[in-house]
């Protein structure tokens, strides 16, 4: 089967290697020194400062809501992963859903304005498949009503924006290394934190609380990650540029060989040396077609996913408020497989078999 994705893995020995000294060493976790190496070494390749790494991509978000103290309403996307709006609801603050814009799949901030209540605390953006928001848009909003940012970059890693790494924006940016991802740890992920007394509170956070072996300062969680994720990201590090160029072929094949079929492809908000090519989203005519297409893909034993579906606003758990934008796409968006060694056969493969079903269809 062809999964929309595929984790890149190092060599054995390289990571090996960094295993051996974990077990010569026996320190597995709290802050390791291949943690502590692999922070230094992501704030250098991505250019940002205060990287926490944390043991998954959803703990940062629910960190940063609580150390910017995020209460009442927070403004966020309904077309993102059901994390960004379940880390809103864990928090005890209501998610408040404002609308995309049908070409980039972004929040739509011509709408933020309206949405904001004297209960609006901050508001909670998502960079969908890497495509940056229009951020100079979101940053003057918040600044205007002295509200908080967080961007849920789950999927920005080397993405950038105006010349510097997209992470550099908000409040809090944070990131996942999910082993889907572009660069992954195994599980893991992080935070890009611009306030030190911020950082601060988020490194203790992430700890319990702790100040010292005996005291605590606030109330924390366990969101460390250890020596063994920290290898895998280590080795991953030094392949991430030819893993990006690969993928950005793929991506630019896809494009050229889908061109004359009656789709949309996301309109990304960068330039092509600014894009990481993380994700290669189509958005069908209808839903009825996307299901075609799953099952003659799927008959191929390839395995597209509809990613993000359902439109968050939908969900049980929050709300339901109209987003027809948003549950219009989600309805309609299909990523397919994007990987580090994808052959341009197997894309001929899955485009032709795109192809025949539109034809097919007119037939």
């Amino acid at each position: 089967m062809i999964n929309v994705t595929k984790p890149f893995l190092p060599p054995r020995a390289e990571f090996d290697k960094l295993v051996d000294g974990i077990w010569e060493r026996a320190w597995l976790t709290n802050q390791g020194p291949l943690v502590t190496k692999l922070e230094t070494s992501l704030e250098k390749y991505l250019g940002v400062n205060n990287f926490l790494f944390t043991n998954n991509g959803t703990i940062p978000l629910q960190i940063a809501y609580q150390a910017l103290d995020l209460k009442g309403e927070v403004i966020t996307t309904p077309f993102s992963y059901v994390a960004t709006a379940s880390s809103i609801v864990w928090e005890k603050c209501t998610p408040v859903f404002v609308d995309i814009d049908e070409a980039t799949f972004n929040i739509d901030p011509k709408l933020i304005e309206a949405a904001i209540t004297e209960k609006t605390t901050g508001i909670v953006a998502t960079h969908v498949f890497g495509n940056p928001c229009d951020i100079q848009a979101i940053d003057a909003i918040a600044e205007k009503h002295n509200l908080k940012v967080v961007y849920d970059a789950a999927h920005c890693f080397g993405t950038k924006y105006k010349g510097e790494s997209v992470l550099n924006f908000g409040d809090v940016s944070t990131i996942s290394f999910h082993a889907t991802k572009l660069f992954h740890t195994t599980e893991g992920g992080g935070a890009v934190v611009k306030s030190e007394n911020i950082l601060y509170r988020m490194s203790q956070m992430r700890n319990f609380g702790h100040t010292g072996p005996y005291s605590f300062d606030c109330v924390g969680i366990n969101g460390k990650n250890s020596e063994l994720h920290a290898a895998m990201g280590l080795c991953n590090l030094k392949y991430i540029d030819n893993i990006i160029e690969a993928r950005k072929k793929q991506y630019l094949k896809y494009k050229e060989n889908l061109k004359t079929l009656p789709i949309k492809f996301q309109h990304l908000q960068v330039e092509d040396n600014e894009y990481n090519y993380a994700y290669f989203p189509i958005l069908l005519p209808s839903e009825d077609i996307l299901l075609k297409v799953i099952d003659e893909l799927n008959g191929q034993y390839v395995n597209p996913r509809r990613y993000f579906y359902p439109s968050l606003n939908t969900i049980s758990y929050v709300e339901n408020v109209p987003c027809p934008v948003s549950e219009r796409t989600s309805c309609r968006v299909l990523c397919l497989p994007l990987f580090h060694d994808l052959s341009g056969s197997t894309i001929d493969m899955i485009t032709n078999t795109i192809i025949k079903t539109f034809k097919f269809k007119k037939e």
